[in-house]
């Protein structure tokens, strides 16, 4: 019989038995922040992206140019159980933003950690201001943040356990991030391969992972194909986007990430990071840590969206909540003092940031505010009402034959979106737009010879297309904000040089 020396055993894949869940805290939290993004949903009004996804929906597809299909398909869901209902179409974008609170807390419980760490975890991803953000209004950015929250959490607990099971649902919940954006693609798809690279690679060898490589695929097959059979317009806006400077493109790329949950508590995610990549204990989850490296460096180098790496928070704050958690432990008296310097750091990030995030200002004190510098988006969800009411007066001033045989076009799909939602209300029939999903509901009938052109188009292309423009009106929102829209001309051009059809594609542009 051979002995064992209890030095030579290897230790356990798994903890014996991991903590509760800390359900009460955690709901507690995610109970909180329903409520505040529920109350505050219909202060201002929609954003120019849901406006585009109503009308992307309407059109329903397998893909468009710029997205895959499920948040249009949201959208239009959602607007068509309750018509101009900005508490219903809002409530999957809050609802995204309960899941990245509770995965947060649920990562933290995988590894180890207790009640307090998990409710560390999930406050701290409930006051970051990009879940905030992202919660507020229906985007992609806030489902794409859900799913690969849920994501994180299933990798986590398969590297823990090691059941491999689990990439079956893992690549269903990849499948459905793919189904509403290409970004949780590249994110956990650099986990993928840092796992490869460094461990524990007996995990690749399941069949499970071909399950979950198929359910993946299935859900990045429709728009695989819609992409393929319209020129790959995706690829236009990659080279746009990468020319565009975003966020202060790569010299504001890695500050721009202090800001993303918040400057107090980046300690908190920090502390996930450098526990992945340094900590014994946490070797066989290495490969998430670099991971995040890898992809920081991949989008530096191709002018990615700082805001892309989004989805990657709610793991180092569910990691970081842990360190966290034994640094309160160890200070005198059961580390009050240092449990009151947490919790004023969460007060504090999140009146920030539920200031920058979210609206709280009433709209007049936006023009140069710091919530305005911080988060252009939310300029955006200003002022829609009274740029309808301005394209429909000048469209009211025409002759009625006039009307008649005139088209409105607009320069981008946030004016064509308004006009489209909110124009049957002031009388304006549907607009055209040659900007990214418009390209392909157009163009206007030959038999409209005459246009209303909305918003910043180049004098060129004007003169080059249309003839007899003057400037009939400019739009303004009533608050002196200066987003998007403010200030643009509306004209009326009496005629086109040629039929909407033969000058239809050099009015198609993508970014």
């Amino acid at each position: 019989m051979v002995v064992t020396s209890p030095a030579s055993v290897t230790p356990p894949l798994t903890p014996p038995r991991l903590a509760p869940i800390a359900w009460r805290w955690i709901l507690a939290v995610a109970g909180i922040t329903l409520a505040v993004l529920v109350a505050l949903s219909g202060r201002y009004g929609y954003h120019r992206d849901e406006m585009y996804f109503i009308e992307a929906g309407h059109h329903l597809a397998l893909g468009y140019p710029d997205q895959p299909l499920l948040t249009p398909l949201v959208a239009w869901t959602m607007n068509s159980l309750a018509p101009h209902s900005l508490l219903v179409l809002r409530l999957p974008a809050a609802a995204a933003g309960i899941a990245s609170i509770v995965s947060a807390a649920l990562i933290a419980r995988e590894i180890g950690g207790g009640r307090r760490a998990q409710a560390i975890a999930a406050t701290s991803c409930a006051v970051g201001a990009v879940t905030l953000a992202t919660s507020h209004f229906l985007t992609t950015t806030a489902l794409d943040l859900a799913f690969t929250s849920v994501a994180w959490w299933l990798l986590v607990r398969l590297l823990r356990s090691a059941d491999e099971r689990l990439w079956a649902a893992l690549g269903a919940v990849l499948g459905l991030a793919l189904l509403n954006k290409l970004v949780a693609g590249a994110i956990l798809g650099s986990a993928i391969v840092a796992l490869a690279a460094l461990g524990p690679r007996q995990l690749l060898r399941s069949r499970w992972v071909w399950v979950g490589a198929a359910l993946a695929v299935l859900g990045v097959l429709p728009y695989l194909i819609w992409q393929f059979g319209h020129g790959l317009p995706q690829l236009d806006l990659v080279r746009a986007e990468s020319e565009s400077g975003d966020e202060g493109g790569r010299a504001g790329f890695l500050p721009f990430q202090l800001v993303l949950e918040g400057p107090l508590l980046v300690p908190v995610w920090l502390s996930g990071l450098v526990g992945l990549l340094r900590r014994p204990d946490w070797r066989r989850y290495r490969c998430l840590g670099w991971a995040y490296l890898a992809l920081v460096v991949l989008l530096l180098i191709s002018s990615g969206k700082a805001y892309y790496l989004a989805g990657f928070y709610p793991l180092l704050l569910g990691f970081g909540a842990v360190p966290v958690d034994a640094w309160l432990a160890r200070g005198k008296r059961g580390g009050r003092a240092r449990v009151a310097w947490l919790a004023v750091a969460i007060v504090i990030t999140a009146l920030i940031n539920a200031v920058i995030a979210l609206p709280v200002l009433p709209a007049r004190q936006l023009p140069n505010s710091a919530t305005i510098g911080l988060n252009s988006d939310i300029g955006e969800e200003v002022g829609w009402p009274a740029f309808t009411r301005t394209v429909a007066g000048v469209y009211d001033r025409l002759p009625a034959a006039t009307r008649q045989r005139t088209a409105i076009f607009t320069s981008n799909y946030g004016e064509a979106g308004a006009i489209d939602l909110l124009g049957p209300a002031d009388g304006l029939p549907n607009a055209y737009s040659g900007h990214n999903g418009f390209t392909q509901w157009g163009p206007p009938p030959d038999s409209q010879t005459s246009a209303i052109v909305v918003g910043d188009l180049d004098d060129n292309l004007l003169a080059r297309d249309f003839s007899g423009c003057r400037t009939e009106a400019r739009i303004n929102n009533g608050v002196g904000l200066n987003n998007n829209e403010q200030g643009d001309p509306v004209a009326f051009c009496a005629a086109e040089r040629a039929p909407w059809s033969a000058i239809w594609t050099g009015l198609r542009h993508y970014n």
